[in-house]
């Protein structure tokens, strides 16, 4: 093999390489906007989450004070009783 010969087949690999690495680059790149994008996805899912459980909190507050006025009413009824 002669000097010219060895300087191609590098250079061939060299460039197979370089499709290689560019390659794997836009797989990551095409990993990393999916996982940025399951990541908003989860918060966004979070956030719903969230908003209903203080919902869920507001309603059980609530639920609680008529409870407590319909024991102070029939307390009251008994005792008019």
């Amino acid at each position: 093999m002669t000097t010219q010969d060895d300087i191609a087949a590098v250079a061939g690999q060299l460039a197979d390489l370089t499709r290689t690495v560019e390659e794997m680059e836009k797989k990551l790149t095409t990993l990393g906007e999916r996982a940025d994008r399951q990541q908003e996805r989860s918060n966004n899912q979070q956030e719903r989450t969230e908003t209903q459980q203080e919902r869920i909190d507001m309603a059980a507050r609530e639920l609680a004070e008529v409870i407590e006025r319909l024991q102070a009413a029939a307390d009251a009824l008994r005792a008019s009783i």
